[in-house]
């Protein structure tokens, strides 16, 4: 079924073409607009598969009527109906997006019918090309953002191991702006941050990206704890796009010699801390996330003792706020984490977190996106030396 849409001030004129279509063979639905401004209404009321455009109205004319059908539905097909004497309207009609041209008094519905349908499958054509390169630079867009929110961790330790993973919330979607990096100082403490900024797309991501970049090169410069994280507010502040995006996130400094992890949180939750096959949530204090209350945030620190042996794993709320999977629709949450993990087979840090993810997935299925970003830390003694 065609759904055509004849722009023509010309009674006689439009009875012609709507005969000619029912002469077609074709199956359609016609509607008829007098004007430019008719088929504004017209088109924003439904959507048509090809425009038959007289270049002659009561409102506009010539290509300009062309390109204005064009802006308002760009996916549709445009035919252009010209005068015996206007040589060069079709051509020019062309030019400006239509997808054809038919001179009144030419036209036989064989012809009419050939050209809707070549039209309509022309438009289509070019439209599948304008997605599939928007899809191609979409992927380019998210490799090159990708590369600023997960950057290579900047580490001389062979006794820690790092794992990280993210996720786009979405298939095919921007990233989103969550970030993680790990840094080893030249003290030999190892410095971790997990960050989310609030909502999602290029504004969230080049914002992420920026807080990852900044987060890396201030503690480069020796910044640390409370004097870190205003910073990173400042930055927040002075870069977001709206003045209600904030960002939540998580340092973590290791001190492999004292044996101790060292925790600030922003309106993050709090890492998990593994010991022989259990998870548990550390008991961290928390501060609130960068963005809400400039100038006002207060980030105490918690010092939490380390085993000789374990994990610490970092996560953004995106392992978190999906389903739990039962009918009930309630959220995941920190407890309904805790009992997935428990529930996971012995596997290496890669596997056990690639295993957490997708079966955090599973019982979403789908019903929530976010963004998903985990760090996880592993060591096996020979790095921690208990003072």
């Amino acid at each position: 079924m065609y759904r055509v849409l004849l722009v023509e001030d010309d009674a006689a004129d439009a009875l012609l073409v709507e005969e000619l279509l029912h002469d077609t063979g074709l199956r359609f639905e016609l509607t008829v607009a007098r004007s430019l401004a008719d088929a504004r209404v017209a088109l924003a009321d439904r959507r048509a598969d090809c425009v038959l455009l007289d270049l002659h109205l009561p409102d506009l004319s010539g290509t300009d009527g062309v390109i204005t059908v064009r802006e308002l539905a760009p996916h549709t097909a445009v035919i252009v109906l010209t005068g015996l004497s206007e040589q060069r309207a079709g051509a020019d009609a062309m030019a400006a997006g239509a997808q054809d041209y038919l001179v009144k008094g030419k036209v036989e519905a064989d012809l009419l019918g050939r050209t809707v349908r070549y039209a309509v499958y022309r438009s289509a054509t070019e439209r599948a090309s304008a997605e599939a390169q928007a899809t191609r630079l979409r992927a380019e867009e998210n490799a090159r953002l990708e590369r600023g929110l997960l950057p290579r961790p900047i580490l001389d330790t062979t006794t820690v191991t790092v794992t990280t993973r993210y996720l786009p919330g979405r298939e095919q979607a921007l990233l989103g702006g969550d970030f993680l990096d790990v840094v080893e100082g030249d003290d030999g403490l190892l410095h971790t941050v997990v960050g989310d900024v609030s909502g999602h797309g290029p504004d969230a991501a080049a914002l992420g990206v920026c807080l990852r970049i900044a987060w890396r090169s201030l503690i480069l410069g020796g910044h640390h704890g409370p004097d870190l994280l205003h910073l990173l507010e400042r930055i927040l502040v002075a870069e977001r796009g709206l003045p209600t995006m904030f960002a939540t996130c998580a340092l973590l400094t290791l001190d492999q010699t004292a044996g101790t992890a060292t925790v600030y949180l922003a309106g993050h939750d709090a890492p998990l801390l593994t010991v022989a096959g259990r998870t548990r949530e550390t008991a961290a204090e928390h501060g609130i996330a960068l963005g809400i209350a400039p100038r006002s945030g207060s980030w105490p620190a918690t010092v939490i003792p380390l085993p000789a042996a374990g994990a610490l794993t970092l996560y953004t709320d995106g392992l978190t706020e999906g389903h739990n999977g039962t009918a009930d629709g309630e959220r995941l949450g920190v407890e309904g984490l805790l009992a997935l993990i428990g529930k996971l087979p012995p596997a290496d840090p890669g596997a056990h977190v690639d295993l957490l993810v997708k079966e955090t997935r599973a019982l979403n299925a789908g019903r929530h996106t976010d963004d998903l970003a985990v760090l996880r830390l592993d060591w096996h003694g020979a790095g921690i030396i208990r003072a």
